[in-house]
């Protein structure tokens, strides 16, 4: 184990539960639910792709009391049984991994918190860097120069990641990562169970520790607050604030240990594992363990060629045979196209335009040219390019990334001819939440290929094609290769799963029809739009009428505290159950 090197750590069993009610359901032909399982693959498929990681290691709670159980016999106590269609995926999630050969930690009397906790601070200690991955918010008071916690979040079957370094955790929460302790102390956590100091809430908690910076340091300036209510609760409930620190504290310094030279992250991909994703069903991620595919793009980079007339570049393309395959890839920003690159696979080429011949297309404008009565050289040589173009795609066969794109500069009376991999992908595997080229060339091709930030860091298209141009030039054939090479793949993976014509029949012609629309707008009746509002308003008012009809009594529907207060006082319905701010109108609930 080496300074500078990288340690991902994942909590096993909260990304399991964001996972299991992340992905709608699956089962393989046994009816074992796996969707759990999928979800968790995907994320953890994710971040090493994200982090590169040296080492990875897994930590999982242990099903027996802990200290804090101990100490509090209620903590955790208010948590609803782990669902059975859950439950029975964790063992063969463990499995799924070990066959992966990635290291499980778990350690009776201690949650998986506090493992991740101490296994992260000792990693820092020894000059490595760390990535947390868990969905729980408790690691952020984990957080340190040197250790980052990501936390995954699906919204609309897409996910998101929070990062939280200390001055994020202090962002987000006005308080440091140490002081997140006493912030979830005064506050309590209704999840774990713990108590906290009643009538104190996350904003008042907040105020409290922005202004004495600790909990000992408030109960120090006790007298001091001048909110009675909020004064006479910290003082009768010292006791309890300073049980729930305890409960809250992560503890960082346990006796646990990590493996380092089986947690290596490498050789995930062994005939064992390969047997389980075939047993649960898994077959869009098989391709991972199709060792034969397995190259580094720096192989493939030295059959590129970049051409420096436009000429040269344009006889290339007439000399593709009608009816061959071709992968195309146009580097665009902002409207204006700055390379073209197209491969054959055995070969790619690719043309910068000069810096000065960049002409600027709005996704509205025509192509230069084109009835513009424009005769400036760089517009005809953009016309010349377009035309190239466009002869190409009514001959050959092309395959492009975001073909949305391309079409001002491609034929558009048929999508025969074209296929995008990028809608192939999504339509391949929905959960992903990036679909980039290295994404595609990683999880279809087995292919490893340098991304944009890589090859030019954060510059801008523009300024890498004036500044780096034959970095630029890399880039674009990339984007060729990737898009000619990995296209039939993803056809016979889309045939597999009967989703050909779904693709070719319905995906691709919409593909056309959404590019039309973007550029065309809709049309709006805005007379039309206000009778469905006024009848929706009309809909809405003879609903409230008929609720209070019922209740008894008018109240403000809208509001979650008389809505409680009118169901389970008024109309004594069974089930109430109360919080701090009255009844729960959760929808379980209700």
């Amino acid at each position: 184990m080496a300074k500078n090197q990288k340690l991902v750590l994942i909590d096993g069993h909260s990304i399991l539960h964001r996972a299991f009610y992340g992905v709608q359901d699956l089962t393989n032909a046994q009816g074992l639910h796996t969707n759990a399982i999928y979800g968790f693959l995907n994320i953890m498929f994710r971040f090493l792709e994200e982090e590169k990681p040296d080492y990875l290691a897994v930590a999982f709670d242990v099903h027996a009391p802990t200290f804090r159980h101990q100490m509090y016999e209620p903590y955790k106590g208010t948590r609803k049984p782990m669902p059975e269609e859950l439950r029975e995926q964790v063992p063969v999630m463990k499995d799924v991994l070990r066959a992966m050969r990635v290291v499980i930690v778990e350690q009776e009397g201690l949650e998986a918190d506090d493992i991740l906790g101490t296994l992260a601070k000792k990693a820092q200690a020894e000059g490595m860097e760390v990535t947390l991955i868990s969905g729980d918010r408790d690691l952020l008071q984990v957080a340190d120069e040197h250790i980052k916690i990501r936390i995954p979040k699906t919204k609309m079957g897409k996910t998101e990641v929070e990062d939280y370094y200390p001055e994020d955790v202090q962002a987000a929460y006005q308080v440091t990562p140490i002081q997140f302790i006493d912030l979830k102390a005064l506050m309590g956590d209704t999840a774990d169970n713990i108590p906290g100091v009643p009538k104190v809430g996350q904003k008042t908690a907040t105020e409290l520790m922005v202004q004495y910076g600790s909990l000992e340091n408030i109960y120090a300036h006790v007298e001091e607050i001048t909110k009675k209510s909020i004064r006479e609760s910290l003082i009768q409930n010292r006791e309890l604030a300073d049980l729930s620190k305890v409960l809250a504290t992560i503890r960082v310094d346990s006796d646990v240990e990590l493996d380092y030279d089986a947690a290596k992250a490498e050789g995930f991909y062994t005939q064992e594992a390969y047997d389980l994703f075939k047993q649960l069903e898994f077959k869009q991620m098989l391709s991972r363990f199709e060792k034969e595919n397995v190259s580094r793009g720096g192989d493939i980079a030295k059959t590129f060629r970049k051409l420096e007339e436009q000429k040269e570049f344009l006889g290339w393309l007439k000399k593709r045979k009608a009816g061959s395959d071709l992968g195309l890839f146009l580097a665009l920003e902002d409207g204006k196209l700055l390379g073209a690159a197209a491969s054959s696979r055995e070969e790619t080429v690719v043309y910068i335009l000069p810096v000065q011949e960049n002409v600027q297309l709005s996704l509205f404008e025509e192509i230069p040219g084109e009835g513009t009565g424009n005769t400036d050289a760089a517009d005809a040589d953009m016309r010349q390019l377009s035309d190239g173009l466009l002869a190409l795609s009514e001959r050959v066969k092309l395959s492009v990334f975001d073909i949305k794109r391309y079409y001002r500069y491609i034929a558009q009376e048929s999508t025969d001819k074209y296929f995008d991999i990028l809608i192939a992908a999504y339509l391949l595997n929905p959960l992903k939440s990036d679909y980039d080229l290295e994404a595609i060339a990683a999880e279809h091709l087995g292919l490893t290929i340098p991304g944009r930030g890589e090859i030019f860091g954060k510059k801008k298209l523009h300024e890498a094609a004036a500044l780096m141009p034959e970095q630029f030039a890399e880039y674009c054939c990339y984007g060729a290769y990737v898009s000619a090479a990995v296209a039939e793949v993803l056809e016979k993976k889309l045939e597999k799963a009967g989703m050909d014509k779904l693709m070719r029949d319905m995906e691709m012609p919409l593909s056309l029809v959404l590019y039309d629309m973007e550029r065309e707008g809709v049309e709006v009746r805005r007379e039309e739009l206000k009778a469905y509002g006024d009848a929706l308003v009309e809909r809405i008012e003879e609903l409230e009428q008929s609720i209070h009809a019922q209740a008894g009594v008018k109240f403000n529907i809208n509001s979650p505290k008389q809505l409680g207060e009118v169901l389970f006082d008024t109309m004594k319905l069974p089930g109430g159950k109360k919080t701090k701010t009255g009844y729960s109108t959760a929808a379980d609930v209700l």
